[in-house]
């Protein structure tokens, strides 16, 4: 049986702060976004592409994801709520790093989708 994400979570999140990390930069590769439909979910924000998996639990949804930041490949973990304004409130952990709180609010699925995070192979194609 396959988990299905609960509708008040379901679609396109826009990040509009984190705790650690720079809000002045959460856009570098586009408008920092997270889906969360259970299919084919994505995360963007600062130099970080990645693909997302994510599922429902009691008190909202968990995730998973793998990508780059940069060309850097690196995995890691996160969790949302839904706070009473309607917006996310969400952990985003690195593996073996840092992580950090951020929030975001519903969206819509951007024009340009969201690339495919780089290899690391693909740092040196660059030049």
């Amino acid at each position: 049986m396959v988990e299905t994400i609960p509708p008040e979570y379901r679609g396109w999140w826009r990040i509009t702060e984190t705790s650690q990390w720079s809000n002045k930069f959460l856009d570098d590769l586009g408008p920092a976004m997270l889906s969360l439909t259970g299919d084919t979910d994505r995360l963007r924000m600062h130099c970080l592409l990645a693909y997302v998996n994510c599922r429902p639990t009691k008190t909202g949804v968990s995730f998973t994801w793998e990508g780059a930041w940069e060309y850097d490949q690196m995995s890691g973990s996160g969790r949302v709520t839904l706070g009473k304004d309607g917006r996310l409130k969400g952990v985003l952990r690195i593996k073996d790093s840092d992580g950090s709180t951020f929030v975001a609010e519903r969206s819509v699925e951007p024009k340009v989708p969201i690339p495919y995070p780089p290899s690391y192979r693909d740092k040196w194609k660059r030049w």
